[in-house]
């Protein structure tokens, strides 16, 4: 018998159930919260302060980490089980309408009310894109990957530039300020400066679809009306597509057609490119001088010429198929890492937020002097359609966005026809 059992065993009920209490710690039946995150820095910044959160609550966080290729397939999985093991949820926006249409998620209002969790800073661009669906506030964003300009700042100011682009054009060299403006100026860049004008993410599906969303909105198209009903045919959708398909064609690095997202970073760190569309926080990336010391210090980031460039962002949400206890659990979580302290503090690490308060705080901006601008990127955002079928979307478009790239379909037929994919998606998804 050891020493510790000895001496309990040696007390009354009374005296045993009082020290009891004393030394076995409050948190002895703590919950564990499980989340199913993506492998990035993101979830890093996170993951670091935990230890903080359990220290405050007694709740403890654990992080599985994945590719985002499997998550999606992983979490269907436990939603669909009787109780799902991952009991706070990442959310792709992706994902934002299939999730709750399916009726896997919690109703969050109930606890921001009670909580009094103030939602007033979050950008409405994020809220509508990650946080309500239908009416219903199922996520709290988490953060964002909002779409913007990168461009090289000293080929701006080149003499030689300046000089010939006035030659050609009869205007002054700058920052574009419509979407006309700027595939003159990349293709003026590709054939003028040595390197290619634009470093553009042509893969079928995902790559494209996000790029030419860029173009859609600064255009001034939409890819659905304010009714919900599909606006993606129209003069200005027509125009975008043949802007995008100029630009891939004469403007854009070789091979343009096939690159990724990876790809094209690469050929904007080397220095190969003048412009990039692309996702805000990359400024970052591009600026470090010993990742990209061809281009670091000579970038900077705007909203897409025309005035909106593509949303994206996660949010968090909490399964239904969990005890309330855990809900409970689960909201203070959310609530402690999307409040204004831990946001900020998040920010200063490198989180892209989704706060306005956290982009104007003094301490984030004198470390990342570029959030000033990067916040102007996420506030304008506009979102892709978000609804059950929108992965699958991204294909459809993808399809057509490639076959007019290609000179395989007119620029015409190829909006006709992801129009039309778009509209049969959202009848079979009951919209």
């Amino acid at each position: 018998m050891s020493r510790t059992r000895s001496w309990l065993t040696g007390l009354g009920g009374a005296s045993l159930a009082a020290m009891l209490a004393a030394v076995v710690p409050a948190h002895a039946d703590q919950i564990t919260l499980h989340a199913l995150m993506e492998d990035l820095s993101e979830t890093k910044i996170i993951e670091d302060r935990l230890p903080d959160f359990e220290k405050e609550t007694g709740i403890k966080v654990e992080f599985q980490k994945l590719v985002y290729s499997e998550m999606h397939d992983k979490l269907v999985t436990q939603l669909t089980a009787p109780e799902s093991f991952y009991n706070l949820l990442e959310v792709d926006f992706l994902w934002a309408s299939e999730f709750p249409e399916a009726g896997w998620l919690t109703d969050l209002k109930p606890f921001v009310d009670k909580s009094n969790f103030d939602l007033k800073p979050f950008f409405p661009s994020m809220l509508d894109l990650v946080g309500n669906h239908k009416g219903t506030l199922y996520m709290i964003p988490m953060y964002n990957y909002s779409m913007g300009l990168i461009y090289r700042t000293d080929m701006l100011e080149d003499a030689k530039l300046k000089e010939a682009y006035k030659a050609k054009t009869g205007k002054d060299l700058g920052v574009p300020k419509t979407l006309d403006e700027y595939v003159e100026l990349s293709k003026f860049m590709n054939a003028s400066s040595g390197i290619a004008g634009a470093a553009m993410q042509g893969q079928r599906g995902d790559p494209n679809s996000m790029e030419f969303s860029n173009y859609l909105f600064s255009s001034g198209g939409h890819y659905l009306d304010k009714d919900g009903k599909v606006a993606l045919n129209s003069p200005e959708g027509v125009k975008a597509l043949q802007l995008y398909v100029d630009n891939i064609k004469n403007g854009a690095q070789q091979g343009a057609m096939n690159a990724t997202l990876d790809d094209t970073l690469k050929v904007m760190c080397d220095g190969k490119a003048f412009s990039m569309v692309t996702y805000w926080f990359m400024l970052a990336q591009l600026n470090d001088a010993k990742a990209c010391p061809n281009v670091a210090g000579k970038v900077a980031i705007t909203v897409m010429p025309g005035g909106h460039g593509e949303a994206g962002g996660w949010g968090w949400a909490i399964p239904k198929n969990v005890s309330p206890e855990v809900q409970e659990a689960a909201w203070k979580f959310i609530q402690w890492v999307q409040g204004e302290k831990i946001s900020i503090a998040r920010a200063i690490d490198g989180h892209a937020p989704v706060r306005s308060d956290a982009f104007n705080n003094p301490e984030v901006l004198a470390k990342h002097p570029h959030y000033k601008g990067a916040m102007d990127v996420v506030a304008t955002s506009m979102p892709f359609p978000v609804f059950a079928y929108t992965a699958q979307y991204e294909d459809v478009l993808g399809r057509q966005l490639s076959l007019a790239a290609g000179g395989e379909a007119k620029v015409e037929d190829a909006v006709k026809a992801a129009a039309d994919g778009l509209g049969d998606l959202l009848k079979k998804a009951g919209q």
